[in-house]
């Protein structure tokens, strides 16, 4: 007796097996992987930067001596509130190191830029010895800051070897007390500071204009324009988003020049004619025995910095980021 086989109609399909959660899991895992990653920095992140802003903001609000003690905060007698504001923005020695810190980002924008600029496009060039120039260049950018204010604090003494060099070729009307004297010593400081940074903005300018088609170059010679005008139409308007990014790094650091004028000017001459925000900041604040004073200067060039990067950000980087991020790709 042969059997029959079951027609389509009964044939019932069995419970099938449940499907696995990979795309849940995959996610949480994915999250956790993050957060592992993210962790370590995240910490140091917030234990070295946030909360060195919030205790910064916190004792800007008290009178505290040079010996602090946490009971001080405690102290109802030593909370002063916004005086300590109010004293730095009316004190004349702190406005003008406001004012000389923003005649060092202005110059270092109107002088460092085009000057790099005009370099880079000179190294972008084919010639012999390009390779030991660009190093050349980019030295002084390697060396730290104290080891250039040191060799500089001893080149400009007046027995140094600028001077020196001035005497010896006949110019001795031009010999100066470079790091003393008032009315040039904060252009001197300048020169300095543009000798160590350039280099850096070089190799910025010259990674930028690697990503200039050079067809578009060639075209526009064989259309007979000359090469200052296919560097003003075609690489110029091509490399403006690297000399945004400069501006940017350069701003900020222009804000937080300390080391450099630190290392190289007298203390008498500094408070005098060359000092910043943050070398006034650590001199009341450290120096001079006033933490909460000091602190207060500390929140004040915090939030110069902040509004200054922001108000950069969405006006000269706000199309730039916007081209960078990508949206919706999978």
């Amino acid at each position: 007796m042969t059997a029959i086989a079951p027609g389509p109609a009964e044939i019932t399909a069995g419970p099938g097996p449940a499907p696995a959660p990979r795309r849940r899991s995959g996610a949480t895992r994915t999250r956790v992987e993050i957060a592992v990653f993210l962790a370590p920095a995240l910490i140091l992140f917030l234990g070295f930067v946030i909360l060195p802003v919030i205790l910064a903001a916190v004792y800007s609000f008290y009178n505290l001596p040079a010996a602090f003690q946490w009971s001080h905060l405690a102290d109802p007698e030593r909370f002063v509130g916004f005086e300590n504001y109010v004293r730095a923005l009316t004190t004349p020695a702190f406005l003008q190191a406001i004012g000389n810190t923003f005649l060092i980002l202005f110059a270092s924008l109107l002088v460092q830029g085009p000057l790099a600029i005009g370099i880079a496009l000179l190294l972008n060039r084919r010639m012999r010895g390009r390779a030991a120039l660009r190093l050349l260049i980019f030295v002084p950018y390697v060396l730290a800051e104290v080891i250039a204010g040191l060799a500089f604090k001893l080149l400009l003494q007046p027995a140094g070897g600028v001077n020196a060099l001035l005497g010896a070729v006949g110019l001795e009307s031009l010999q100066r007390n470079w790091l003393a004297d008032p009315a040039i010593a904060l252009w001197t400081i300048f020169l300095i500071l543009t000798w160590k940074y350039v280099g850096f903005a070089i190799l910025l300018m010259l990674a930028g204009l690697q990503g200039v088609p050079d067809e578009l170059s060639e075209a526009a010679q064989l259309d007979g324009a000359s090469w200052w005008q296919i560097q003003r139409h075609i690489t110029l308007p091509l490399l403006a988003p690297t000399i945004r990014i400069w501006a940017f790094l350069s701003i900020i650091g222009s804000l937080q020049v300390f080391d450099m004028v630190w290392v190289t000017v007298a203390p008498t001459v500094r408070q005098m004619a060359t000092e910043t925000m943050a070398t006034y900041m650590v001199q009341q604040g450290q120096f001079a025995g006033q933490p909460g004073y000091g602190s207060a200067i500390a929140v004040i060039l915090f939030v110069i910095s902040l509004v200054i990067a922001l108000t950069y950000q969405r006006v000269a980087l706000r199309r730039d980021l916007a081209g960078a991020v990508t949206s919706g790709v999978r």
